[in-house]
């Protein structure tokens, strides 16, 4: 087999027949390449494609659902725990209570460029473990709380280690799957802010009914959930693969794991940081206009997450009420993602979804707003719809996935999309203040005002990549293929052949 001999392939009725030969330039290439090339014999493959990512699916999805749904459950627990007794246990005021959602975040922010340097730099399953099993610890520790000190600590470092969890799922995600497939995916392992919400609702409903003085019904939540966080963590860092070319697939079944991919132009993994590609995404307008978008829209995500429980009590509904009307919450957060996602992955449309999302959590948002408090349907009704809004992140997040190459470049983006989710949370709590008590109207009016900017910049974000495509299809660029161009480790732009998914 000679240097020049190429990867080649074809697709037939749901399999994929093709020869793999070596061939690789020289250069810092992403390790996939590395990998073709160290196959020294050529490897016929007939395999199922739809068979094959029914596996990589049962491999990593339920591992990742589980762990995007335990960092969500444990971050909000404190909000179920807010109407369970802990604030008059850690005698703690409203503003104190908006101080720990406040250090979670900022803590999450400052974290997300160093541990995006560690996850390109480790095994990206293996670190992604090693963080869900020390956040199960500290969630674990909450039921030991007994001021606003010590619960200020464990925030702290709850945000410290859930950190690692988005960017290093957004990775994964795009390391096994095509851009088409990514929205769906996403959805799926976004599904636990829903199924989170759910569970949080019925077990803190049901530990209302403890009545043994021994423990708090708030120290018992904190203690199950915890416990299963870090088992989830150890079974994340012994089952979870790094990537298709360490994981327990056959040597034909990695191969073509990694040839399917090839029409990403994203590429797979990379372990060499390049700066170059971190100064490009300073200089890519796309990263600015994701950040605001996302920012704007997690304004409001301070009220879904850690003053739902607070916003619904208000309405006029008791405690145990209070924890069964958030249920609902968690159904339509499911209901909306698995639409959002399909839609966006069946059209190929991804930010005419995110404005649809964003339009019934603007709806939400007025209705909070501006409805008479005494209709608490309407009051209510708008408190759901809210909740429609988050499925516009994972919309996002497949967003940065398919249209960031290079990845250090991938690595740096997540990075600065996670940043800007955190800023979004850290200025939600700012909204909710004690002199505000008990409708909160100036921070259902910042949810209105920060939903209406999301979508008009995600229509401009629309617009670019519709303009950067037309640009380069007229330039003709990328018309003469590059070999093995699509694991070369490029960025979009470097690679001309590389077009944005809308």
């Amino acid at each position: 087999m000679g240097h020049s001999e190429e990867h080649r392939g074809s697709v037939a009725q749901g399999s994929i027949d093709f020869e793999v030969k070596n061939g690789l330039p020289a250069g810092n290439v992403d390790a996939a390449l590395e990998f073709l090339h160290g196959e020294n014999n050529a490897v016929a493959i007939e395999i199922d494609e739809k068979a094959l990512v029914r596996k990589i699916d049962w491999m990593i999805m339920p591992l990742m659902w589980a762990a995007y749904n335990l960092q969500y459950l444990d971050k909000v627990l404190i909000n179920y725990a807010s109407v369970m007794g802990l604030l008059s246990d850690t005698n703690m005021q409203t503003n104190q209570f908006s101080d720990l959602t406040l250090a979670f975040y900022v803590t999450y922010l400052f974290f997300e460029l160093p541990t995006g340097f560690l996850m390109q730099r480790l095994p990206t399953a293996k670190y992604l473990g090693f963080n869900v099993t020390l956040w199960g610890l500290m969630t674990t520790l909450n039921c030991t709380a007994k001021n606003f000190g010590g619960l200020m600590t464990l925030r702290v470092l709850l945000g410290c280690f859930e950190s690692a969890i988005a960017p290093a799922l957004i990775l994964i995600t795009s390391m096994w799957y095509k851009r088409n497939e990514q929205p769906t995916r996403m959805g799926i392992w976004y599904l636990g802010t829903g199924t989170a919400s759910i569970m949080g609702a019925l077990v803190s409903y049901g530990l209302l009914f403890y009545t043994n003085d021994r423990f708090k019904p708030w120290q018992i939540m904190f203690l199950i959930f915890g416990i299963i966080t870090i088992a989830v963590g150890v079974c994340i860092f012994i089952f979870l693969p790094d990537n298709p070319m360490t994981s327990k697939l056959t040597k034909e079944e990695k191969i073509l794991a990694i040839e399917r991919l090839r029409e990403n132009q994203t590429g797979i993994e990379n372990k060499h940081f390049k700066w170059n590609q971190f100064v490009e995404v300073l200089k890519d307008p796309q990263t600015y206009l994701i950040a605001v978008i996302v920012t704007a829209m997690d304004v409001p995500n301070a009220a879904i997450s850690s003053f739902t429980s607070l916003i619904i009590q208000n309405i006029g509904f008791t405690t145990k009420q209070t924890e069964l009307l958030n249920i609902p919450n968690g159904a339509v957060s499911i209901v909306s993602i698995l639409a959002a996602s399909w839609v966006a992955s069946r059209y190929d449309q991804r930010c005419l979804c995110v404005v649809a999302s964003l339009l019934c959590g603007l709806l939400g948002g007025c209705l909070l707003a501006f409805s008479p408090k005494d209709m608490k349907g309407a009051q209510l009704a708008g408190n759901y719809l809210t909740q429609v809004t988050g499925s516009a992140l994972p919309i996002m997040y497949s967003l940065a996935g398919a249209n960031v190459a290079g990845h250090t470049k991938k690595v740096s983006m997540n990075a600065i999309l996670l940043m800007s989710f955190c800023l979004g949370n850290i200025l939600g709590p700012l909204t909710f203040r004690t002199e505000d008590e008990p409708n909160y109207v100036p921070a259902k009016i910042a949810i209105v005002v920060t939903i209406s900017v999301a979508i008009v910049f995600s229509l401009l974000l629309r617009y670019y990549y519709i303009w950067e495509n037309k640009r380069r299809d007229q330039r003709h660029e990328g018309d003469a293929h590059r070999e093995n161009s699509e694991f070369l480790d490029l960025t979009d732009r470097e690679n001309r052949e590389f077009r944005y998914k809308l």
